[in-house]
């Protein structure tokens, strides 16, 4: 049996009351070919708890994590980082797609990336390079190309790239998508590994029962609006709107 994730918190980031949290979204609207794909979103995010982000095919849920990291801005509204280092967010925050791009480089080389572009200094970025491959059970595919890696090994290595810069939120959309279990579990593995050592994680995913496992906090998108949220084990036990309900009960995709 593979050992655990260490949760060390040596990783843990910046601490929560000089941080870059809360995040405040109000009344943010998002607009593509004349279509409101985001629709008047208000809520908070501040630090703790895992977020999960569900709803249906097309409920907003990719874009709300883009409009979140600043990868695209909102028709309308505001979004705002409240916390004391607010002003330093960008350098704080990352984000983990569902197909990761991979550096045409070995994994070793990819995490070192990470740490030179911050301009760490040699012996520090072996120091923390070497721990990570231990941490995201990658130390046997450090010379390995990133880009012949298996869908999993590459999630692994992308939320190792993330985590390496020790975020004080990270953005995940459905990282473990098209994975199998055990490929799955090795991902919750780890991205329960960087909620332990201090970091805010905000998460789409398909899988309930993903949600379920990971989830603390749910906010439930459909049509682009927020309709619900909830702790996550009210939310699965007793949504308050038919159209939570008819997701959880699998009657809309």
């Amino acid at each position: 049996m593979e050992a655990p994730v260490p949760t060390s918190r040596t990783w843990a980031p910046m601490a929560a009351d000089r941080g870059i949290l809360p995040l405040a979204l109000d009344r943010v609207c998002f607009i593509a070919n004349n279509k409101l794909l985001i629709d008047h979103v208000s809520l908070e995010l501040g630090p703790g708890v895992i977020t999960m982000l569900l709803g249906p095919n097309g409920a907003g849920k990719s874009l709300f994590l883009r409009l979140c990291h600043g990868l695209v801005p909102p028709a309308s509204g505001a979004i705002r980082w409240l916390g004391p280092e607010a002003t330093q967010a960008a350098r704080h925050q990352a984000m983990v797609f569902q197909r990761p791009v991979m550096l045409r480089r070995s994994v070793r080389a990819n995490l070192d990336f990470a740490l030179r572009a911050r301009n760490y200094g040699r012996a520090r970025r072996r120091r923390a390079v070497e721990e990570m491959l231990e941490r995201a059970d990658l130390a046997a595919l450090a010379e390995r190309s990133a880009r012949v890696l298996s869908g999993g090994e590459q999630q692994r290595l992308a939320l190792a790239r993330a985590w390496i810069m020790r975020p004080q939120v990270l953005f995940l959309d459905e990282p473990t998508a098209n994975l199998d279990p055990a490929a799955t579990r090795r991902v919750e593995d780890i991205v329960g590994a960087i909620h332990d050592s201090g970091a805010k994680i905000v998460m789409t995913t398909h899988d309930l029962g993903q949600a379920r496992r990971l989830g603390q906090d749910v906010i439930f998108l459909h049509q682009g609006r927020v309709i619900e949220r909830a702790p996550a084990d009210r939310f699965f036990e007793a949504p308050q709107t038919p159209q939570a309900s008819a997701y959880i009960e699998g009657r809309i995709p």
